[in-house]
C-alpha cells in the first residue's frame, strides 16, 4: 500500500537562507518551487513552497510563511531531527566541508550500524549525515526481530511507575 516518502515539509525562516544549506551545501537541488495564495479552506495566504530532491526520488520541502505564527528554536536530536544517508567517504567529506565553512558540525558518532555527523540548519532543525556499516543490514534485520518486544516491555515498565 504504501510506497515510500514522497517529502518531508518543514517550516523555514527564509526561503534564500534554506536554499543556500539545502543546495549549495548539502547538494539537494531546488527542484520546485511556487507561491500559495489562498489555503485549501479559503483563507488568504502569501507562502513559499520549495523542494530539495534526494536520488531516491523523495524530497525535503519547505514553507516560508511569515503570515503564519511558528516557534523556530534550536531542535534537540530527540525532538526532531533529519537522517539522510551518503556514502562512508561522503561523510568524512561533509564533516570537513562543515567545520570549515563554520557550520555547526557534531560527529562522527558511532551507532554501531550507521556512522553520523550532525549539522544545524539555518532554521534550528538538526541534519543527520549517516552512512552504513559493512554489516548494516544483518544489524537492522536482527533488530527487527526483537523490536515488538522492546515496545512492549517499554510500555509495560511505563504504565508500572505510573
Amino acid at each position: 500500500m504504501l510506497k515510500g516518502l514522497h517529502h518531508n515539509a518543514y517550516r523555514c525562516r527564509d526561503a534564500e537562507e534554506t536554499r543556500r544549506f539545502y543546495e549549495d551545501f548539502l547538494g539537494l537541488p531546488l527542484t520546485n518551487a511556487f507561491v500559495i495564495r489562498e489555503t485549501k479552506s479559503g483563507r488568504p495566504t502569501r507562502t513559499l513552497h520549495t523542494f530539495y530532491a534526494m536520488d531516491d526520488g523523495s524530497a525535503l520541502a519547505f514553507f516560508e510563511a511569515p503570515d503564519r505564527p511558528f516557534e523556530f528554536k534550536e531542535q534537540h536530536d530527540f525532538d526532531l531531527h533529519i537522517a539522510l544517508e551518503v556514502s562512508q567517504d561522503d561523510l568524512h567529506r561533509m564533516l570537513a566541508k562543515g567545520r570549515a565553512a563554520g557550520i555547526e558540525t557534531r560527529g562522527v558518532a558511532d551507532h554501531g550500524f550507521i556512522d553520523s555527523i550532525y549539522f544545524r540548519d539555518p532554521n534550528g532543525y538538526v541534519i543527520e549525515l549517516t552512512a552504513k556499516r559493512p554489516d548494516h543490514d544483518a544489524q537492522v534485520e536482527a533488530a527487527a526481530r526483537q523490536a515488538h518486544g522492546v515496545l512492549r516491555d517499554w510500555q509495560a515498565a511505563k504504565t508500572a511507575s505510573a
